[in-house]
């Protein structure tokens, strides 16, 4: 089964192939453009595998796009290329606009070319958000029939590609599916998200910054059971169909800072034996920041059987012995423009 993954390099997209490469009936072909989160060393201990083969490049480009797609020839498309950083999307919404809604665009006219006139068995998932849908109160959970609501530029541009990609199958009667995840979190993971940055942070001795009283809530989802999820959804799914995907944990994020600090002061304790809670900071909210996100996970789970195998318990301190034992990963992270400007490093 031939299998073309968009944005193979970035987080969620390198954990699901370095996941699903166990499986040898699969060969996959990563289409990536290799930006700031787009990282080739995500996936060193598979770039020589038989199976897997890489190409440069951006789903903005038409002709390139549509090349790989008629040479490779693909049984299935996952799309995992996106912007996807909030804080980023507020600053520079322009390229979430480019890459989530005219590259998506772009990818599925290629998709249906090819579906319509070489490949009649085909799929097309597209790996969405929970942010699209907006947020919640202290009650009640996402499920696949909420309207969206979308609050920032971000997870509006998500959204206007889940738009484009129901079209397409409403319109088309193009063979795709659309998945709606939570919070992910887990190796390999740009520092810019929360849990990779406390834990630098936390090593670095640096302060923890939280937005406003660190009360927002998220549904955590550990990156290895939103891998199976989309695996269930991309063999098991049924097309023109939206899945949602969830950890069912959900934690303010003054929760999830604490709970790093507990981890760390246990297995990494500071020189000075003061807990790292001490370099907790609280710091300005972000502009139309969402206050709370959960996922209703049951439609995956009658349908197809999934439900998450990690607790949250068990899941962060998975990854934050990781984040430890691949510290030179996100050093060298660390060391790029990108990472400076935005983290502040080396100041």
């Amino acid at each position: 089964m031939n299998i073309l993954i968009t944005g193979g390099s970035g987080f969620i997209g390198s954990n699901f192939l370095i996941n699903k490469l166990k499986n040898q009936k699969y060969n996959f072909l990563n289409f990536d453009k290799l930006t700031y989160a787009g990282n080739p060393d995500n996936l060193k201990k598979i770039e020589k595998h038989p199976n897997y083969s890489f190409i440069k490049g951006d789903i903005c480009d038409l002709n390139l796009i549509s090349k790989v797609i008629l040479d490779f020839k693909p049984d299935a498309v996952i799309h995992f290329a996106a912007e996807s950083h909030v804080d980023r999307s507020i600053n520079s919404p322009m390229e979430f606009v480019n890459t989530n809604i005219l590259g998506t665009a772009n990818l599925l006219t290629c998709c249906l070319n090819y579906w319509k006139n070489i490949k009649k068995t085909f799929r097309f998932i597209h790996i969405s958000t929970d942010e699209v849908f907006g947020s919640l109160k202290n009650v009640g959970k996402f499920t696949e029939n909420t309207p969206y609501s979308p609050n920032s530029p971000y997870s509006a541009s998500k959204a206007s590609s889940d738009h484009l990609v129901r079209a397409w199958h409403k319109t088309y009667n193009f063979p795709s599916i659309i998945t709606n995840c939570s919070n992910n979190y887990g190796p390999y993971q740009f520092p810019e998200k929360l849990i990779p940055l406390i834990v630098a942070n936390c090593l670095d001795e640096k302060p923890l910054p939280i937005y406003g009283k660190g009360e927002n809530i998220r549904d955590w989802l550990y990156v290895e059971d939103h891998c199976e999820g989309i695996a269930s959804v991309l063999i098991n799914g049924k097309l023109g169909e939206t899945y949602n995907i969830g950890g069912n944990n959900e934690i303010t994020n003054i929760s999830i800072v604490q709970t790093i600090c507990s981890i760390l002061d246990d297995i990494r304790p500071r020189a000075s034996n003061n807990s790292y809670q001490d370099l907790i900071k609280f710091v300005a909210d972000r502009p139309g920041h969402d206050f709370r996100y959960a996922i209703d996970s049951s439609k995956i789970h009658n349908e197809l059987g999934w439900k998450p195998k990690y607790t949250f318990e068990t899941g962060i301190r998975k990854t934050i012995v990781w984040y430890l034992e691949n510290e030179s990963w996100w050093r060298e992270i660390q060391k790029t423009k990108y990472a400076q400007e935005r983290l502040g490093l080396g100041k």
